[in-house]
């Protein structure tokens, strides 16, 4: 038997799904895999760094792949391993420790790092292209990865001055988990609301007076400039305050950058393989360039088809855990099945639902809300939208011959989760579409049981709520409990609210 060699660049969430598809095929002896994870720990995921900086959840609680329990089913792992170069003409690549090793076929997850702004004050690490441009300055602070969340969960536990400096929706969660537990919060960001990409305008209004009633600080319209520090005797550099255009001074004991992230594609840029806002890859997850390299999840941009040469290649990568688990198991079955891609299906790609995970406050939207009520112009659109600012509720929908293309929903957690399934299986909305504001009334929980067995409960893992409510009657009676049997959510986490409705409805029943 000829054992085909694979080595994965990268050891986050999305390459440790990978390997456990692999794995029983490494068992067999069918297949050789070496992954190597530029961080010294095992796999985890990484949408709950967030949550390990405000004490939520425990390092194990994220865990999802373990470099021992993966040798001792056959798979070499190496953490805290860089690879530096790789020469595809002879199918090898260089470690950061001067090895050279072979491969029949090679995968990229190398996933994204953190954007950290260019401001005055600020000296950012630039030694080496694989590593992050983090800031040398102590008290400034992505928020990525383990290490980032270790400096961050001192600063809230002492309640501290936090300045998060940008409002997409990883900053928006922890500022608010850090505000409640009892840090001085204060959002610094260029538009008038937060979640710009998310929320037309009007929803954003909604989610900012939500904010301040959480004792959440806002300060729109301030573009920070320069980043004001003390330098100590020691030579020891400390954050004092920021500086925003208008000659405003904002001081605080921390400031965490969160301005979104860019692929890492440096080493495959040096491999001589097309990237853009990450590397090209066809349905299959394979390279334009070789068909023997893969690259999955935030380092991948998928183009269906090849992009026409001179033009700016359509899309970006995910960014999202869901979509790089699909992608993982597509190229589980392309490895596995010989290199034959299996069919994928052609209907465009859409935009997933993102959804904001806060214990007070809930978010949830997709495609573009900004469309004016009435614009006439928008003859093929129909649009609703629903404002209750003074309890925190809005509810905004667009539709295109009748089905739901795009919403946003603040504070009716409830309505958000039969819009996103109604999102996702493109079905048409109730002709009485008012008729969803009153699932999130008083005892509406019991009612609310899945409207067909094959619903997608968890999107990350395809997770059914058929699947979910089995798990419930055979003894699972927490999320906890489903999570561990069924894999939903330990994703996103976007579907813990309605994990815990199918649990509560099954009670009732039973009951």
């Amino acid at each position: 038997m000829i054992t085909t060699r694979i080595i994965v660049i990268g050891f986050g969430p999305v390459a440790a799904r990978l390997i456990d598809g692999l794995t029983p095929s490494v068992s067999r002896g069918e297949l050789s895999v070496m992954v190597f994870g530029h961080e010294p720990c095992d796999a985890y995921n990484r949408v709950l760094v967030g949550e390990l900086a405000v004490g939520r959840c425990d390092r194990d609680a994220m865990t999802l792949s373990s470099a021992r329990e993966l040798h001792e089913a056959g798979v070499t792992v190496e953490l805290g391993r860089t690879v530096t170069r790789v020469d595809r003409s002879v199918k090898t690549v260089t470690l950061d420790d001067g090895r050279q090793l072979s491969y029949d076929r090679l995968v990229f997850a190398t996933g994204a790092r953190a954007n950290v702004p260019s401001l005055n004050g600020i000296t950012r690490a630039k030694d080496d292209a694989s590593l992050d441009d983090a800031p040398r300055m102590s008290g400034v602070s992505v928020l990525r990865d383990v290490a980032d969340a270790t400096v961050i969960a001192r600063a809230v536990a002492s309640r501290q001055r936090i300045i998060v400096l940008g409002a997409g929706i990883l900053g928006m969660e922890f500022a608010l988990a850090a505000s409640e537990q009892g840090a001085d919060v204060t959002i610094v960001h260029t538009g008038h609301a937060p979640l710009p990409r998310q929320l037309d305008a009007d929803s954003g209004r909604v989610l900012v007076n939500t904010l301040r009633s959480h004792s959440v600080t806002l300060r729109p319209h301030s573009r920070v400039e320069e980043v004001l520090h003390t330098t100590h005797e020691n030579g020891h550099v400390t954050f004092r305050a920021v500086v925003t255009a208008d000659g405003a001074v904002v001081s605080g004991d921390l400031l965490v950058l969160s301005c979104g992230s860019h692929a890492r594609t440096e080493l495959a840029t040096r491999s001589g393989l097309a990237t853009a806002r990450g590397i090209l890859v066809d349905a299959a997850t394979r390279t334009w360039d070789d068909p023997d390299v893969f690259a999955i999840g935030d380092c991948a941009q998928v183009i269906p088809t090849a992009p026409i040469p001179g033009t700016t290649a359509p899309g970006s990568p995910p960014g999202l855990i869901g979509p790089g688990w699909a992608q993982a198991d597509r190229l589980i079955q392309v490895i596995t099945d010989a290199g034959m891609p299996q069919p994928v299906e052609e209907e465009p790609q859409r935009p997933s639902v993102v959804t904001m995970k806060a214990s007070t406050v809930d978010v949830s939207a997709v495609g573009d809300t900004s469309v004016d009520v009435w614009d006439s112009s928008n003859d093929l659109q129909g649009i609703a939208h629903w404002l209750d600012p003074q309890h925190g509720r809005s509810m905004k929908l667009v539709t295109h011959d009748g089905k739901l293309v795009a919403f946003a929903c603040v504070g009716l957690p409830r309505a958000a989760s039969e819009l996103a399934l109604l999102y996702s299986r493109r079905a048409e909305l109730p002709a009485d579409r008012s008729a969803l504001l009153r699932l999130d009334g008083a005892g509406n929980v019991a009612d609310r049981l899945p409207s067909a067995a094959d619903e997608k409960v968890c999107q990350c893992n395809g997770v059914s709520a058929q699947t979910i409510t089995d798990a419930v009657r055979g003894g699972c009676h927490t999320v906890t409990d489903v999570s561990s049997r069924t894999r939903a959510g330990t994703g996103c986490g976007g579907c813990i609210g309605r994990i815990t409705d199918l649990i509560n409805a099954s009670a009732v029943h039973v009951d």
